[in-house]
């Protein structure tokens, strides 16, 4: 079993920056890959970013490519996402994902966060 919590969403203005963070605790961490996706108002849930547990393989959607930054700490069980020049399509739920395997679709990853919401005023 592995328990996730993410913090860090709230409210900016377009343009800004916020950083997300994804506390695991259960099994070993370290093993895990991690991703954060994110599910606006009526949208299905999509992928944002994705890290392995070596951290040599690293995905974005193209959306978030050179604006956000996913990133872990084993040490620290925790995977954070760093979101610069946010814009108001970035507004949904950001929740955060891990397994031992995991890939670009909801069906890889096994365990999830309650989700952080994230809301970018224009």
């Amino acid at each position: 079993q592995v328990q996730l919590v993410e913090s860090g969403g709230g409210l900016v203005q377009a343009g800004g920056s916020l950083r997300l963070s994804c506390a695991a605790s259960g099994r070993t961490f370290s093993r895990e890959d991690m991703a954060w996706f994110r599910q606006a108002p009526g949208k299905e849930r999509d992928i944002v970013a994705a890290i392995s547990w070596t951290t040599l393989s690293i995905y974005y959607t193209d959306s978030v490519k050179g604006r956000f930054t996913i990133s872990r700490d084993n040490a620290k069980n925790t995977v954070y996402l760093q979101m610069n020049i946010l814009k108001p399509e970035d507004t949904a739920v950001y929740y955060c994902a891990a397994d031992t395997t995991g890939g670009h679709w909801l069906r890889d990853y096994k365990y999830w966060g309650q989700g952080t919401q994230v809301t970018v005023s224009s």
